[in-house]
């Protein structure tokens, strides 16, 4: 297949399945599950339609990815006083979870005779900003226990996206560390140097001509930097999931712009964030699960897993619902399916069945956050009574 306009044309109204399937509020359906659906129906699953080994949709993809991640890490709350008074409480939920999570990753390496322990831990301990905190938005959830999972979600989000390198293939677990090392400096270097253009002003005098002048520099610069990152990542051998999230957080440290966080949720809300999941789904070849059906069950053991372990954290106070909700991910299973089918390190089935266990946390965050959000109303806000609000 060679990726032309009227491919591109196609793409681009599949991603419309988002929206439509998004549009009743109540179902609480992130809008990423349309265009994976739509990709899984017109890619290797499906009609064929769409070949995701094109290099130009490949590279596309790729950018696409880098974007989501750069906006779900702008996402996290890093300037938030609320936030970080419940860092606390959040670490230690996102540790109990890691350590649950590593004993079902073990028993389910072990039953299934896959050795990816690691892995699967570290994919059931993983939370995913992206999905989980849109869903908090939608829903009109506040309150202490919300802002407790907010600070549970971004530090599990943060540290399995920088753990997954160094988990899928042990052999190359050193050169992916160094290769973290380095995203993980630039990104120091960039958010120094963006802090030290809002200290001196030149950022706001920037803004001013730029808004004036219809330039977006701003968010030109903002691109840069992701570019940058995400350059250093593939030629450190790591996923430009770790460059765009890194950016993502430098970004929110120093504080972003409402005007460029606009301009950003349109360039990858409105195109290279659908392009990617469409392109996602093309890729997984459900087939596979058919062939090798040991694989649905890893896929169900590992979505299962992801919600049990972070529902046992009802033992310290957390409600059912937030518990199933902070296990909703997408951004680490992809990744980790793209970096490890690059690395052959995943048996044939096995990345379908990541991504299978990945749509299970979504679909039980969605279900929870209809949950939480009818408790809420019904108990006068209960989430926010703690506060006040």
């Amino acid at each position: 297949m060679t990726f032309t306009f009227s491919t591109l044309a196609l793409v681009t109204a599949l991603g419309l399945l988002g929206p439509v399937l998004a549009l009743r509020k109540w179902w609480h359906i992130p809008v990423i599950v349309g265009p994976l659906v739509a990709g899984v129906a017109f890619g290797a699953t499906g009609f064929r339609v769409l070949d995701a080994s094109e290099p130009t949709f490949t590279f596309l993809a790729d950018i696409g990815f880098a974007l989501v991640m750069f906006v779900a890490g702008t996402h996290v709350p890093v300037r938030d006083p609320a936030v970080r008074s419940a860092l606390g409480a959040g670490a230690l939920r996102a540790v109990i979870v890691g350590v649950v999570a590593a004993v079902f990753g073990t028993g389910l390496a072990t039953a299934f005779g896959t050795g990816h322990a690691p892995l699967y831990a570290v994919l059931m301990a993983s939370s995913s900003a992206a999905v989980v905190l849109p869903i908090i938005d939608s829903a009109g959830l506040t309150g202490k226990p919300i802002l407790a999972l907010t600070a549970q979600v971004a530090i599990a989000d943060t540290v399995c996206v920088v753990a997954l390198p160094l988990v899928i293939d042990p052999s190359t677990a050193g050169r992916a560390a160094v290769g973290a090392l380095a995203v993980g400096a630039a990104a120091v270097v960039l958010y120094l140097l963006m802090r030290l253009a809002e200290e001196r002003g030149w950022r706001k005098r920037v803004h001013e001509v730029s808004e004036e002048r219809r330039f977006a520099v701003e968010l030109r610069v903002s691109l840069v930097g992701l570019f940058l990152l995400a350059a250093v990542a593939t030629r450190m051998h790591v996923s430009v999931m770790l460059a765009g999230f890194a950016m993502g957080l430098a970004v929110a440290a120093v504080g972003e712009p409402r005007r460029v966080a606009k301009q950003l949720f349109a360039i990858e809300e409105g195109f290279f964030a659908p392009l990617f999941f469409v392109w996602l789904g093309a890729r997984i070849d459900l087939r596979d699960l058919v062939a090798h059906p040991k694989f649905i069950a890893v896929g169900l053991a590992l979505g299962l897993g992801a919600i049990v372990a972070h529902v046992v954290m009802r033992a310290i106070g957390q409600p059912v619902p937030l518990g199933v909700l902070a296990a909703a991910q997408i951004g680490v299973p992809v990744a980790a399916v793209t970096v490890g089918e690059q690395l052959h390190v995943l048996a044939p089935g096995e990345g379908s069945a990541l991504i299978l266990g990945a749509l299970l946390t979504i679909t039980g965050a969605a279900l929870a956050a209809g949950r939480a959000g009818t408790a809420g109303g019904s108990q006068g806000k209960a989430y926010s009574t703690t506060t006040g609000a």
